[in-house]
Formats: structure tokens, C-alpha cells, sequence
């Protein structure tokens, strides 16, 4: 199930053992969150936490005496096992019986933030309830967007939540930060546009070199001068700017030239598939030789900064008068 499937999971009986798996730190904290809000009480005293290193052949079955463990003044025993990669032989022999016959005064938490070959796969195995915490797409941050403010009174335009999800990269740590400041200044009521969304929401400095390279697809010469100076003037120096525009852009001509999936193409250039989607979409539309050539003129610049030819003021400039008017 997705995370925002989670809530109505747990209301309507839930499980005894949960797999949260994924690389978005804040479905992670959340779901672990939820589920410890509605069954744990008492937690000094019916709460237990493993590494999940730790749990190696015989002793997983340290894992099934905490399960088994009575709770005390409580319903239930929750048990939190962190990073857990059981082999196939381990589950077979210690955790298939645990979860055939699960405790039913005992929930299990497991938080894998990744995936180990070899292990087994325990989100298709029967008697966990598998919980997707990967990086969410722009929709459904989108939603998540939209629905929060809702509930808190807020009325925001489809614009406004796109560009939140956008601006942030969907990391949903950064949107929920981002979602909660909007709802303090808006104090819980009226409506949020897309104007405000623009001057409340800061923009990841990935999400500005998306937009700086969006500006020279479409040789629109003063937005990319205001995004250049907005991010020169927050700390990144011009080296900087060439340094990340460079990298973008060599990402760009990757992506355009690979029959690779988005998942395969994350791994490789350690994106984020959401990431990888939005750089397709983008090369697509700045062309791949174009792409190819930008690329050969920052990096010619660059190395003629690190060589003593030109100063880091003197290459910047070049390089971005050569884009709109040279190349």
C-alpha cells in the first residue's frame, strides 16, 4: 500500500507486522509514527528496538521472544527492527513459522531504507502488511499538498500545490516543512494562489538549475540572468553555477541518450526517478546536441579557470554570453 493508504489501513484493523521500505525520510518517520500512535501505550515498558544486523540465524529468534511477550497494562508489544535483510534460508527457518502463527498481543515495525541481494523479498510475503515509503510523484505530492491545506483550512489553487511539489523536488520532508510554514502565515483560512506559493516556498537550488537550464531552452536571456543572479546571491559563487549547470547538463545528455529505465538511470547518476522524469522531459525540449555543446563550452571554461586562464568572474560571463549569442 502507498503511505497515504496507511491511516485507513490501521482504522480498519490493520495488522500485526508492518514493512516500511523507502527512501523518503519523512513517509518513514511518519508511518512508524501512525502505527506507534495507535497501538503502542506505556512505551518504557512495551516498546523494544533491534538492529536489524543483529538478527542473524539463530538469533532472529530473539526477535520472536520480544513478539511473544506479554504487554504490560497495554494491548499490545511493539517491536521496531531497523535495516532487516533476512536470507532466504533465515526466513524460511525462523520467520515464515513467527508469521504463520503471529502474536496477536504484538506489532512488528521494520524500516528498511534499501534492499540487499539475496535477501528475502519480505514485502510479498504473507502476514505483512507492506507499506511503499519511496519518493512520492509529483501527483501525489501534489495531493498530499492540496488535502493538507484543506484540512487546516486552507484553500489552495491546483497551481499553487504543482509548483510546492515542484519547488521542493517532492523530498516530502522539505514539503511538509514548507506545507506547515504556508499554514502558520496563512493562519489556517482564506486562499493560497500561485503568486504566494512563489514568494512563501524556497526553491531547492537543484529545482533553480532545472529552471536556469529551462531558460536557455528557451533562449530567454534576462530569466536566466535572474536566476543566475538570485543564486549568486544565496551563496553560490560563479564556479558554482557552472560547476552545477555543467553537471545538469551532462545528466541531460545522458538521460536523452540511453534506452535505460528511470529507475536503472537513478541508481547510475544518483537522482531520484522524479529527477530523472523531469530531465527527459527537458532535454527533449533543449535538444540533445545543443545540450552536447553547452557542455563542451562550460567545461572548456572551467578548465581554463582551473589552469589560470581566465578568473572565475571572466569564465562565467563567458560562458554566459556564448549561450545566448555563440552557440
Amino acid at each position: 500500500m502507498k503511505f497515504t493508504e496507511l491511516k485507513n489501513f490501521i482504522s480498519d484493523g490493520g495488522c500485526g507486522a508492518f514493512l516500511l521500505a523507502g527512501d523518503d525520510a519523512y513517509f518513514l518517520s511518519r508511518a512508524e509514527e501512525m502505527i506507534k500512535d495507535a497501538y503502542l501505550q506505556l512505551p518504557e515498558l512495551n516498546f523494544t528496538s533491534f538492529d536489524g544486523e543483529s538478527l542473524k540465524g539463530q538469533n532472529i529468534t530473539k526477535l520472536a521472544d520480544a513478539l511473544s511477550a506479554y504487554p504490560f497494562m497495554a494491548e499490545k508489544r511493539v517491536v521496531r527492527v531497523g535495516e532487516f535483510y533476512p536470507s532466504e534460508a533465515d526466513y524460511e527457518r525462523y520467520l515464515k513459522p513467527l508469521f504463520a502463527d503471529f502474536p496477536q498481543t504484538a506489532v512488528l515495525i521494520i524500516v528498511n531504507t534499501q534492499s540487499k541481494k539475496g535477501a528475502a523479498d519480505l514485502k510479498r510475503r504473507h502476514g505483512i502488511a507492506y507499506v511503499d515509503c519511496g519518493r512520492a510523484d509529483e501527483e501525489e505530492v501534489t495531493r498530499w499538498v492540496y488535502l493538507t491545506l484543506k484540512r487546516a483550512g486552507i484553500a489552495a489553487e491546483a497551481e499553487a500545490c504543482i509548483n510546492i511539489a515542484r519547488y521542493c523536488l517532492c523530498n516530502m520532508s522539505r514539503v511538509s516543512i514548507e506545507t506547515q510554514k504556508i499554514i502558520i502565515y496563512k493562519g489556517g483560512a482564506g486562499t493560497l494562489t500561485a503568486a504566494e506559493a512563489d514568494e512563501l516556498v524556497y526553491k531547492d537550488a537543484d529545482y533553480r538549475i532545472y529552471e536556469l537550464t529551462g531558460a536557455v531552452a528557451a533562449r530567454n536571456y534576462s530569466r536566466f540572468y535572474e536566476i543566475a543572479d538570485e543564486l549568486t546571491g544565496k551563496g553560490m559563487d560563479s564556479m558554482s553555477v557552472m560547476n552545477s549547470l555543467f553537471s545538469y547538463l551532462r545528466n541531460l545528455v545522458t538521460v536523452a541518450t540511453t534506452d535505460k529505465s528511470d529507475a536503472e538511470l537513478s541508481k547510475i547518476l544518483g537522482m531520484k526517478e522524479y529527477g530523472v522524469k523531469r530531465s527527459r522531459e527537458q532535454a527533449r525540449h533543449l535538444g540533445v546536441e545543443r545540450a552536447r555543446r553547452l557542455c563542451s563550452l562550460i567545461y572548456g571554461a572551467i578548465s581554463d579557470v582551473k589552469c589560470g586562464n581566465l578568473t572565475q568572474d571572466s569564465a562565467y560571463r563567458l560562458v554566459c554570453s556564448q549561450i545566448f549569442f555563440a552557440v
